[in-house]
C-alpha cells in the first residue's frame, strides 16, 4: 500500500492544509502554498478530510506504485505521465500497481499536487503531516523527498463511482502577469501617500529569491515615512512586508511566525494561488479592495466548493 520515489524532483514534500494553532511556540504553519489546488485535488479523489499530498516545485519527479489507486494531479502543469503516456489533470486517475507515474518541468505554475484517495501515512505532529523543512519535523521524516523513499497510504479505494464525472477544469496558470486584491494594513501609516500610490500602481516582478517562505519583489521602492521598523508581530499567509530597500516580500506558507518590518497589505486569500503558482520574473500588480470585499470573495469560493460537494458528493465512495 505505497509508492516509491524514484526521482524526487527539484523540492517534493509532503503536505496538507498546515500545522494550525502552534505558532505561540514557534512552530510555522507551513503546510501547501496553493490551498485551492489542494483542495481540488483531495476532492477528486474523494478525501473529504484535511488528507496530506505530495507538493512539488518547478521540476517534477518520478514514482512507482506499489500498489493500485485512485489520484489527482491539480496546480502547475509538469507534463504528468504515465507509463509514458500523458495523464489528464484536475480529473480522477486510477493508477495501477507497477505504474510509474512521471513529470517534467513546469510548463506553467510552479506547484503542482498529487493526491492519493485515502491520503498518505506519514506521522501527524502538532495536528498536521505538513513538513516543516527548517525545524526538520513532519512530513517524511521532516525533509524533502528522496530517491529510494517509500511513502503509505492511510488507505485506498476499489471503487470511485462513474469515473467521467471527476473531472474539473484546469486552472489556467499561464500568464505572465497577475493583479492580486489586497487589504490594505495593518501598518499602512507607516508608508507616505506617494508611497501607498507607488504600491498600487507599480508593476513588480517576483525575484529569484522565492521559495516557500516568500516571495521577494523588485519595483519602484515604496516610500515610508520615518522608518519601517515595528515592534515584531504576527504575520500571516499573504502579509507584504516592506523592508528599509523599499521592496515589497509577500510571506507564504513557511513565514516566520512574527516579524518586524511593517506590513503594507495583505494578499487576498482568493489570491494567493495567483501568486503562488508565478516564476521569476512574472509580473504582478496590487488592487486595494476593503476587508468586507475580501470576505464576500472567500466566501464565494467557500460556496463554490460546498456546491461541488453537492453535486459529486453521493458518487464518491470513500
Amino acid at each position: 500500500m505505497s509508492i516509491r520515489v524514484i526521482k524526487p524532483g527539484l523540492l517534493t514534500t509532503v503536505q496538507d492544509w498546515g500545522r494550525i494553532g502552534s505558532q505561540s511556540i514557534g512552530f510555522n504553519v507551513s503546510g501547501v502554498m496553493d490551498r485551492r489546488s489542494y483542495r481540488l485535488a483531495n476532492f477528486l479523489v474523494g478525501n473529504y478530510t484535511d488528507e496530506a499530498v505530495l507538493e512539488m516545485t518547478a521540476l517534477g519527479g518520478s514514482f512507482v506504485f506499489l500498489e493500485s489507486n485512485y489520484i489527482a494531479i491539480t496546480g502547475a502543469d509538469m507534463g504528468a505521465t504515465i507509463e509514458g503516456v500523458p495523464a489528464p489533470m484536475y480529473q480522477t486517475i486510477f493508477v495501477r500497481e507497477g505504474d510509474t507515474l512521471s513529470f517534467s518541468a513546469a510548463k506553467s505554475g510552479m506547484y503542482t499536487y498529487v493526491a492519493f484517495a485515502g491520503g498518505l501515512d506519514v506521522p501527524q505532529v502538532l495536528g498536521s503531516r505538513s513538513t516543516n523543512l527548517k525545524c526538520a519535523v513532519g512530513g517524511f521524516e521532516g525533509r524533502k523527498l528522496k530517491s529510494g523513499d517509500i511513502l503509505p497510504f492511510r488507505n485506498t479505494l476499489d471503487h470511485l463511482g462513474d469515473l467521467h464525472i471527476h473531472k474539473l477544469t484546469p486552472e489556467d496558470f499561464s500568464q505572465s502577469e497577475v493583479t492580486l486584491r489586497v487589504i490594505m494594513g495593518p501598518q499602512d501609516d507607516y508608508f507616505t501617500h506617494e508611497g501607498i500610490h507607488t504600491f498600487l500602481h507599480a508593476p513588480y516582478k517576483v525575484t529569484q529569491n522565492a521559495d516557500r517562505m516568500g516571495y521577494k519583489l523588485e519595483g519602484d521602492p515604496i516610500a515610508y515615512k520615518d522608518s519601517v521598523d515595528i515592534i515584531s508581530d504576527g504575520i500571516v499567509f499573504g502579509s507584504i512586508q516592506v523592508p528599509p530597500a523599499g521592496q515589497p516580500i509577500v510571506m507564504l506558507a513557511d513565514r516566520q511566525t512574527t516579524g518586524g518590518y511593517a506590513k503594507i497589505a495583505t494578499v487576498a486569500s482568493v489570491d494567493l494561488p495567483l501568486l503562488v503558482q508565478r516564476k521569476p520574473g512574472d509580473t504582478v500588480r496590487f488592487h486595494k479592495v476593503s476587508a468586507k470585499e475580501a470576505e464576500k470573495l472567500y466566501k464565494k469560493e467557500q460556496k463554490h466548493f460546498e456546491e461541488l460537494l453537492l453535486h459529486y458528493g453521493e458518487d464518491l465512495i470513500c
